[in-house]
């Protein structure tokens, strides 16, 4: 009797082992979208963070962008990514060639179709602030990368090309306006709002 349990024993070790790595090896998956490459989790300074979503941002017929949502916890609704505790990032990158200058307009006209008006005041100097740093970068070219993190005590950070860019905007409601190009009311993009959310 004992001798034929051990084989079991071992190939139940060897099974939970099997699972195990299995486990392990799709906590560190990546999602493909639009043959961008995405972490399903990453740190950031310190913080686990999960991907909630991600999508292709379309103007007409053609792919400008992907873009990712990273919380700490998963969430379905505006108000909850809004509300999530803790750092958050949107990764952003591109899939054409685009002047810079342009974007930088696009995500301020996002901000102010999306913010209400009484917010807007408040906002101009994290907008006007944004809009220098893309202006400087002359061009995104396709494969470019940038990322709008929030973290806690810092601010409002964004990272261009793995380069975080000078002076973090600090209030609360500036991130959050920039998360409303994506997931306010009136989104840049419908499909990619759902996607970000997870509902994709």
């Amino acid at each position: 009797m004992t001798a034929l349990s051990l084989p079991t024993v071992l190939f139940s070790r060897l099974a939970l082992a099997a699972c195990l790595a299995t486990a392990l090896g799709a906590s560190a998956a990546q999602i493909d979208v639009a043959g961008v490459k995405l972490e399903d989790q990453m740190d950031l300074r310190g913080s686990p963070l999960v991907l909630n979503g991600a999508g292709i941002r379309y103007k007409a017929i053609f792919k400008v962008y992907t873009a990712g949502l990273y919380v700490g916890k998963k969430v379905s609704t505006t108000e909850e990514a809004l509300a999530a505790p803790g750092p958050k990032r949107v990764a952003i990158t591109m899939l054409r060639d685009i002047d810079a200058n342009e974007l930088g307009k696009l995500f301020t006209k996002g901000v102010e179709d999306n913010s209400p008006k009484s917010e807007m005041v408040n906002l101009i100097p994290g907008l006007l602030r944004m809009g220098q740093m893309f202006a400087d970068q002359k061009q995104l070219k396709t494969g470019d990368t940038f990322t709008i993190d929030w973290l806690p005590g810092t601010g409002t950070v964004i990272t261009v090309r793995g380069v975080p860019q000078p002076d973090p905007v600090k209030e609360p409601a500036f991130f959050n306006a920039l998360l409303r190009i994506w997931l306010g009311p009136n989104p840049a993009d419908w499909k990619l709002k759902d996607a970000l959310l997870g509902k994709q």
